[in-house]
């Protein structure tokens, strides 16, 4: 049977990249961006006043002068002054005006003394005032071409504001899936619908629809297939027709009623693999369709559904939105943890800050894999490899969050 590590490298190896599309900037929140941003211009791209105060010539200052003559006003936005010829002209600025030409130094306000309207003296601390202070200086952030933000990337405030100052109203992002949540199963009924004894509510499909949106996956769309072949073969067709990626939960194991492994082979989803040694998500099954659509079949039970999402189905989809492969993060066992099957573990865990500021992880283990209630409260899952049985407090592990 597969490791996780040999699961997963299928599953990339399967798949291909997400199409790309032009995206308005305003919309572009989120999406995984498919292209360099660089510097249209010099950023600044001009010599910007930081602080409200009065531009001179820092020369003048330190040859003693200390009373100067305002000639004019300049604030942000408006075309730069030409300081005078004197050596006493200033000229009052506000912050993020362009620095008048023939002044380099800024004086700040509180630093001054203003006399009759037309003239000010500086009363500050004169050695502070040098060329280029409370200047920002034309390129000093980045240079007219260069680049700020590489491709590969999910576009947060700090990507849209460099794509917005460099000019970019329309970015190439990655184009974001269709993607089916499928809940299989006679005894699944829908939230607000009368539930009988011997049914339950359906949960898969809302937290796994959930997650997705949380993880920036926009177009998902929940189904229920019942188990009965004919309503399968119809509704099953639909979905691999009509959408990027299915996700399926339920109904992959190898029960008389279990009718999807047959149904997919019979619809031309080629198997890449079926089971892996883990726990929880032993059943996991992956295929692609002839139309290439990756097919994930979760197992039902909803602690193993959500653990394979989280561990398979968003890094997947990150890898082909072009965001690459994330190492998972280490943290630090809080607690021994005993495990005697011959099978990796996803053990769920609440973090917490170590005496060292290291990232501590409790386990928190749960009554059973259909207990979805047992993990709130943690914050993601450890993965703990196949072949020891025992984990003291104080090891090192693999951590993966919850979305």
């Amino acid at each position: 049977m597969l490791t996780p590590a040999e699961a997963e490298k299928l599953i990339l190896d399967n798949l291909a990249p997400f199409h790309r599309e032009d995206c308005p900037l305003a919309h572009a929140t989120g999406r995984v961006l498919r292209t360099n941003l660089c510097a249209d211009r010099d950023l600044p791209p001009f010599d910007r006043v930081t602080m409200d105060g009065y531009a001179l010539r820092a020369a003048t200052l330190a040859a003693g002068a200390r009373k100067f003559r305002i000639e004019a006003t300049q604030a942000a936005g408006m075309r730069p002054f030409k300081l005078g010829a004197a050596a006493d002209a200033c000229i009052e600025i506000m912050t993020g005006a362009v620095l008048p030409e023939g002044a380099d130094c800024v004086v700040p306000y509180e630093d001054t003394t203003l006399g009759d309207g037309a003239t000010m003296t500086v009363s500050g601390p004169v050695a502070s005032f040098g060329a280029g202070h409370a200047v920002h200086r034309r390129g000093s952030d980045h240079r007219a071409g260069e680049l700020i933000v590489r491709a590969g990337v999910r576009l947060t405030g700090r990507e849209i504001a460099v794509a917005a100052a460099c000019g970019y109203g329309v970015l190439t992002v990655s184009q974001s899936p269709k993607i089916a949540v499928v809940a299989t199963g006679d005894e699944l009924v829908e939230v607000e619908a009368p539930v009988a004894p011997h049914q339950v509510r359906r949960s898969n499909d809302h937290a796994l629809r959930a997650t997705l949106l949380a993880a920036g996956y926009g177009h998902v769309e929940r189904f229920h297939f019942r188990d009965v072949p004919a309503e399968i073969e119809h509704l099953l067709w639909h979905v691999i027709a009509e959408f990027d990626v299915v996700l399926l939960t339920g109904g992959v194991s190898k029960g008389k009623f279990d009718h999807l492994p047959a149904e997919l082979a019979k619809q031309g989803v080629r198997k890449v693999f079926q089971g892996v040694a883990q726990r929880p998500g032993k059943p996991l099954w992956f295929g692609m369709s002839g139309r290439d659509t990756p097919v994930f079949a979760l197992p039902g039970n909803p602690v193993s559904s959500y653990t394979c999402l989280h561990r398979y189905v968003l890094p997947a989809l990150d890898y082909a939105s072009g965001l690459g492969v994330a190492a998972p993060r280490l943290v630090t066992l809080a607690a021994p943890v005993t495990f005697k099957p011959p099978l990796a573990y996803f053990l769920p865990v609440a973090l917490s800050s170590g005496p060292r500021a290291e990232l501590l992880a409790t386990p928190a283990v749960g009554n059973t894999s259909g207990d979805f209630g047992g993990l709130v409260g943690t914050d993601g899952f450890v993965e703990l490899p196949a072949g020891a049985t025992e984990f003291p407090a104080g090891t090192l592990v693999p951590f993966r969050a919850w979305v």
